[in-house]
């Protein structure tokens, strides 16, 4: 997995599967949120994402009020999300 930042935009390339994957893309998003209100995350080829990673993008929303959009270029991952009923919460749109 690879992530990088440009202004508000998280870009992540590869599949996040791992504890590390999750570890390193909330340590990027939570140093955004600290100077940014909407942030948009990009998650070009992976096929999934973890329940922590579902779990700490919804506490983002939620609690947190950071204006969040995702967008997938993974059809399963949109299904995923969408089956989720997370595609509204996230604003998921696809690449």
């Amino acid at each position: 997995m690879n992530i990088s930042v440009s202004s508000n935009k998280v870009t992540v390339s590869g599949n996040l599967k791992s504890v590390g994957d999750f570890q390193s893309l909330k340590e990027t998003i939570d140093s955004l949120k600290t100077v940014e209100k909407t942030i948009i995350i990009e998650i070009v080829d992976s096929l999934s994402i973890t329940s922590s990673i579902i779990g700490y993008l919804n506490k983002l929303v939620l609690k947190d009020g950071v204006n969040l959009e995702m967008k997938v270029g993974n059809d399963s991952l949109k299904s995923l999300l969408d089956e989720l009923h997370l595609s509204e919460v996230f604003k998921v749109q696809k690449i």
